[in-house]
């Protein structure tokens, strides 16, 4: 049986959305990729990755999520090797407008870094096309509407199938789509953080461009296996996140545990409990991290079932009830560049 065929098999048991405007067909649950590269993860396995990465696209899973500071090009590589001879299995979404020296990474948005960028990482991919190509942060001393047309020259040249953003507001958007067209937005959305809910939800539905939700399971949070004495180490970035510092720890994991207990109604755990909950509250596809074949496995408990609006309320009383003092996803968010002529100097 060839390669191509085995990863066919399975991919009935995944749910697909269209994105608008596009002939892109993706999963609704997705690979994200970033802990793959190591950085801010404490390391990485290159075999196992790879692994992690086939044994999603068998599982029917066909939208890899990456991006070049995903330890600054590892994540890249190891997709492009995942993908050999059977790139056109995969959907590619990966993005730009970060740069990064010395550990350090600052937002840059600028034409030349993303002329740049989308060279180098289409090397990385071994590809000649990025399927989903988006902007990883808005750059505060770029207009966004020069970012756009640079995106839009990208598209016309068939560099990139499909265009996005990532942690852009309504604003931005809008004034991103008056120079180019917009296809996907991707936010950081779980039972957890929900501020776009707000407005960049509604925006994203009212003008047809998909949504997709990073961060499903909360760094973690959300897949049932964290205890009140879980240790992290070396450059691991939930050292510094503060949903995993008391006494905001104790909180989070009580509502794991209230939500755990409800999911076992569906004969589910907490994990697809998680996602689930995305799908249903309409986001169009809800990004799943992982880097052990295990890991992909358990989302095949997301498919099959589904929340009615009182059972989303329910989930919605348990998790307000027990963290009383929560926090956003905001420190990861990387700074703008420094204002001088040679931000290195």
């Amino acid at each position: 049986m060839s390669p191509s065929t085995q990863l066919r098999i399975r991919a009935v048991e995944t749910d697909f959305v269209d994105i608008p405007a596009t002939s892109l067909l993706v999963s609704r649950v997705a690979l994200g990729t970033w802990a793959m590269g190591g950085w801010m993860w404490g390391g990485t396995d290159q075999r196992e990755s790879i692994a992690t990465i086939r044994a999603a696209l068998h599982q029917g899973i066909n939208l890899i999520d990456t991006a070049p500071v995903y330890g600054f090009g590892t994540s890249e590589e190891i997709v492009g090797a995942a993908l050999k001879g059977v790139r056109r299995q995969a959907v590619i979404a990966t993005k730009v407008g970060v740069e990064w020296r010395d550990g350090k990474v600052y937002r840059n948005a600028t034409p030349a870094r993303i002329l740049q960028e989308v060279d180098e990482s289409l090397r990385r991919l071994r590809t000649d096309y990025i399927d989903i190509y988006q902007v990883h942060w808005p750059d505060p001393r770029v207009p966004v509407e020069e970012t756009a047309e640079t995106m839009r020259l990208l598209y016309e040249q068939g560099k990139i199938r499909a265009i996005g953003v990532s942690n852009f507001s309504a604003a931005e958007m809008a004034r991103f789509r008056r120079v180019a067209p917009l296809h996907v937005v991707q936010s950081p959305y779980n039972l957890f953080e929900r501020a776009i809910e707000a407005e960049i939800l509604p925006y994203a539905r009212a003008n047809h461009i998909a949504t997709f939700g990073y961060g499903a399971l909360c760094r973690g949070l959300l897949s049932g296996r964290m205890r009140a004495d879980t240790a992290f180490e070396g450059d691991d970035l939930r050292r510094i996140d503060p949903k995993f510092q008391a006494p905001r720890f104790t909180q989070y994991l009580e509502a794991v545990r209230q939500l755990d207990s409800l999911a076992g109604r569906f004969h589910r755990r907490v994990i697809h409990l998680a996602v689930r909950w995305m799908l249903d509250q309409g986001i169009s596809v809800a990004l799943w991290g992982g880097r052990h074949p295990s890991q992909v496995e358990a989302a095949l408990g997301v498919a099959g079932w589904s929340l009615n609006a009182t059972q989303r309320s329910l989930i919605a009383h348990i998790v307000d009830a027990a963290v009383v003092d929560p926090v956003g996803p905001e420190f990861m968010a990387p700074p703008p560049r420094p204002s001088t002529r040679n931000p290195w100097e």
